[in-house]
C-alpha cells in the first residue's frame, strides 16, 4: 500500500469482514447468555450491526468498489476467545461475565477502526463517508456504555456472588 486511499480501502474491507463475523457470533452469544438482559443486549445489537454493514456497503459504493471483506485476524482472535468462554466456563453467571467482556473487546476494536476511518475519510474529502462512519461510531460507543452499565449493575455482581458462595461454604475467604 502506497497511499492513504489504499490504506483506507483495506481498512474498510477489514471492518466489513469483522462486522460480518460479528453478525454470525451474536446469535450464539444471545442463546448462551443466562441473563435475560445480556441476551437482550446481544439480540438488539444484531439489528444495529446489520445497519452498520449496510453503511459499509454505502462506503464501498462511494469508493466505487464491490463490498468484499479482508480477513481480520484481530476480530477472529477476539471471537475465538469468546467462543472458548462459551464452551469452557461452566458457571452461567461467570460465563455471562466472560461473554460480556469479549463483547466489549469487540466494541473497543470497532471504536478504534471507525474512529480511524472517519478521520481518514475527512482527510480524503469524503464527507458522505465521514457521516456514515460517525453514525456507526456513535452506536458503537453507546453499546460499549450499555455493556459497561450491565456489567457493573448485574453481570459482574452475580458472577462474583456465584463464585464467592462456594468458597464461603468451604470455609474459604471471598
Amino acid at each position: 500500500m502506497e497511499s492513504l486511499e489504499q490504506l483506507f480501502e483495506e481498512t474498510v474491507r477489514d471492518i466489513y469482514y469483522a462486522e460480518k463475523k460479528i453478525l454470525r457470533a451474536l446469535p450464539k452469544m444471545a442463546k448462551k447468555a443466562s441473563s435475560p438482559n445480556l441476551a437482550k443486549a446481544f439480540e438488539m445489537h444484531i439489528a444495529e450491526t446489520e445497519a452498520q454493514v449496510e453503511r459499509l456497503e454505502e462506503v464501498f459504493d462511494l469508493i466505487g468498489k464491490a463490498p468484499r471483506g479482508k480477513t481480520c485476524p484481530a476480530i477472529d482472535g477476539i471471537i475465538e476467545e469468546g467462543e472458548e468462554i462459551m464452551k469452557d466456563v461452566k458457571d452461567d453467571t461467570v460465563r455471562d461475565a466472560g461473554m460480556l467482556a469479549a463483547a466489549q473487546a469487540v466494541e473497543h476494536y470497532e471504536i478504534t477502526r471507525y474512529g480511524t476511518l472517519k478521520s481518514w475519510a475527512g482527510k480524503l474529502g469524503m464527507s458522505d463517508a465521514v457521516k456514515l462512519f460517525d453514525a456507526t461510531l456513535k452506536e458503537e460507543k453507546a453499546t460499549d456504555v450499555k455493556l459497561t452499565e450491565l456489567a457493573e449493575s448485574e453481570i459482574n455482581i452475580e458472577a462474583e456472588e456465584a463464585t464467592a458462595a462456594p468458597a464461603k461454604r468451604a470455609g474459604g475467604k471471598s
